[in-house]
């Protein structure tokens, strides 16, 4: 109760500070603190207007094991949220591969992970939203109640409202993940095992790394209760590299979620001696972990700005499963920058943000989501940030807006629903105190 008192008075503040911004005419943004998931742009602008500080929102207020229901402010990160619920023999339904990502975020940003072939985003997962409207209104939503409102912030990146409170599903769990790997040398059996297995359902997890054009593995995972044995890639081992040799692995299930995270993904190999063993023994501590390197990123970035043409590529691009050996096939003789990270993502229903139109062009709820982290974007002739958009949509696919955006407005709102934004605009934020979508993400620096 007392948890449940605080979160209401700290949200009425916050929407008492929103009213009194709409008073002076301000525009904001909203600060969440910890690390920020987008890239960040040389002489970006998005966090120049004055702040909302939703910091303090990050308590689980509630887990009902029963009805395996939680209920978190949005600030809560996966990490700490499986912390809570791993012991009680829950986990979320999804869980993003980054400790530092947290459940507000995820809805705000489209998080996918290994189980949303089954499942979808963890926004399908949420049961409820509690908002914080432009208005300073203080809105509950749901797929019942307020429902386009519960779908269009879904992707919105805080132009909509201020996510405050989630209800979101558990699913059963076990102590730890027993992992197959199946390699693959064809990339067209490759992607018809990944989508016979998430047809067959025999997983609870699937994903992919393609290592090169024929190096593609595909990683098959299980909840068991026992393991023979458990690797650990937290300091010393490396789990991406771990995929090209290995048949079987066990982890432990936190393990498994977060394996990507002492790489962040690559990203250590970008650092001479990151991914050397003695080195990593010596200042693990300092700079490994998805957070670590993100903070030594963003301190380093107007210095590694200066020295290069363009940022790096960072993007997921989502691609029809029907259309992925198209995309593939593009891939591997263009750009192709290894490892690709790939996961099939089933969309549960078709999201309101989607234009009628993108529904029709993607046409198969099974996407594939190829993640390109960390390729070097510096040829003086070819931008790859939006050759990657341009090829994505020639696909029938849809980007995600982490990154640079070079849309112009007329094909971002042929595939974003502008009619159904506008309408959540109007009810979410009508005095404009946010950016608008188009506005904040045309984000080409």
């Amino acid at each position: 109760m007392i948890a449940a008192a605080e979160h209401e008075a700290r949200v009425h503040a916050i929407a008492a500070e929103v009213r009194e911004r709409i008073g002076r005419g301000e525009p904001v943004h909203i600060d969440k603190g910890g690390v920020h998931h987008v890239v960040p742009l040389p002489g970006d602008r998005r966090f120049r207007s004055p702040a909302i500080d939703v910091s303090a929102l990050r308590r689980v207020l509630h887990v009902d094991r029963e009805a395996r229901r939680c209920v978190a402010e949005p600030g809560v990160t996966f990490a700490d949220l499986v912390d809570v619920t791993l012991p009680m023999g829950l986990v979320p339904a999804v869980v993003p591969e980054l400790e530092g990502i947290t459940v507000g975020g995820a809805v705000a940003g489209c998080a996918v992970e290994s189980s949303s072939f089954r499942v979808g985003g963890f926004h399908d997962t949420c049961r409820e939203l509690e908002l914080v409207s432009g208005a300073g209104e203080v809105i509950t939503c749901s797929r019942e109640r307020e429902s386009l409102a519960y779908d269009m912030v879904h992707g919105s990146y805080g132009t909509l409202a201020i996510v405050t409170r989630l209800e979101f599903d558990l699913v059963p769990a076990e102590p730890f993940v027993e992992l197959s790997y199946e390699h693959h040398r064809d990339p067209a059996r490759y992607f018809a095992a990944m989508r016979a297995h998430c047809e067959a359902g025999e997983y609870a997890f699937i994903d992919g790394i393609v290592h090169g054009p024929d190096e593609l593995v595909l990683c098959l995972g299980r909840f068991v209760a026992r393991a023979p044995h458990v690797s650990d890639y937290r300091r010393r081992h490396i789990y991406y590299k771990s995929t090209r040799t290995r048949a079987v692995d066990y982890l432990r299930t936190r393990d498994y979620f977060f394996r990507y995270d002492t790489e962040c993904h690559w990203l250590t190999r970008t650092v001479p001696g990151l991914e050397n063993r003695l080195v990593r023994a010596l200042v693990g501590k300092h700079v490994l972990g998805s957070t670590n390197l993100i903070r030594w990123s963003n301190r380093l970035g107007p210095l590694l700005g200066a020295l290069k043409r363009r940022p790096d590529v960072v993007v997921d691009l989502f691609v029809p499963h029907r259309r992925i050996l198209d995309f593939y096939g593009w891939y591997a003789c263009e750009p192709r920058f290894y490892p690709l990270w790939v996961i099939p993502y089933r969309l549960p229903r078709w999201y309101p943000w989607l234009s009628p139109a993108m529904v029709d062009k993607i046409g198969d709820p099974l996407l594939v989501d190829c993640a390109i982290y960390g390729m070097p974007n510096g040829e003086p002739g070819r931008d790859w940030s939006q050759v990657f958009e341009e090829q994505t949509y020639a696909c029938d696919g849809v980007k995600t807006l982490i990154s640079r955006n070079h849309y112009t407005r007329e094909r971002f709102f042929s595939i974003y629903d502008e009619a159904n934004y506008s309408a959540a605009k109007r009810r979410l934020d009508p005095h404009g105190v946010f950016p608008g979508l188009y506005e904040k993400l045309h984000r080409v620096g």
